[in-house]
């Protein structure tokens, strides 16, 4: 069943030094594209990356094998939409895994599929810029897909530090620069032109996939990112190119 799309504002990229009340436009322009799209999302996310995207997934859950085996660890997967990563990483967890995510469409999905696997998994409303977590009480958090969507991404860092606990690790997958220059004018191609039209059609609201390059186009690069985490605090801070640096996972310490 296709879902109804509902009217989606066009998203306009806020400067880091935006005003609450810009951050407050930004997030409901944000919270109600992806409300649009929410019941055609899965299908959309494993089509228009010809399931690359669960690769990229997988290699998030090998990276936090060691927290997800502590039964004392609280790992929170932010911008969780329908669940697929937090679902992977309660899979077998010890951990206590908290899925948390500002649009509500996407939740009532995330909760149906833990449901449905017998999962012990939380999935609660969250503002990234304001975490209902209290300081130092994280020990890992996961953000795919989720940090370009912020109205200003150097405080959603500051955020996920403060909760962090001390050793606490933030792992981020995200959509960056291709890093292989004979692929970058081809996948520039597609991800401008072709999947925002294909996406259009299949979801209903073709603005949310015309939002999806501009968003990426706006977003640090590899190595702004790792510095922007450095100035934030964060200590051994790296980073890993996937599939021609299509996307990249960073990592980072609270120290």
């Amino acid at each position: 069943m296709k879902a109804q799309s509902a009217p989606t504002k066009p998203i306009e990229i806020i400067s880091s030094d935006a005003a609450i009340g810009d951050e407050a436009t930004h997030l409901a322009a944000v919270r109600d594209m992806f409300a649009a799209i929410a019941g055609r999302y899965d299908f959309l996310n494993h089509f228009l990356s010809l399931n690359i995207d669960r690769y990229w997934r997988r290699k998030v859950y090998a990276q936090l094998t060691s927290v997800l085996a502590d039964d004392n660890a609280t790992l929170v997967d932010l911008a969780c939409g329908t669940g697929d990563l937090a679902l992977k990483l309660k899979s077998g967890a010890s951990a206590k895994v908290v899925g948390a995510d500002f649009c509500e469409p996407m939740l009532v999905i995330a909760k149906k599929k833990a449901a449905e696997r017998s999962l012990n998994l939380p999935f609660v409303g969250a503002d990234a810029m304001r975490l209902p977590f209290a300081d130092s009480t994280v020990q890992a958090l996961t953000i795919s897909f989720g940090l370009r969507n912020l109205p200003d991404i150097k405080k959603g860092l500051a955020e996920i530090f403060r909760v962090l606990d001390t050793g606490g690790r933030l792992v981020i997958l995200e959509f960056t620069t291709p890093v292989i220059p004979g692929f970058r004018p081809v996948f520039n191609f597609y991800f401008r032109r072709i999947l925002p039209f294909l996406g259009g059609v299949l979801s209903g609201s073709r603005p949310a996939y015309s939002y999806l390059p501009v968003s990426v186009a706006h977003f640090p690069d590899q190595r702004s990112l790792a510095k922007l985490m450095r100035g934030i605090g964060f200590a051994d801070v790296k980073y890993q190119n996937l599939t021609g640096g299509v996307a990249a996972i960073h990592q980072g310490v609270k120290p």
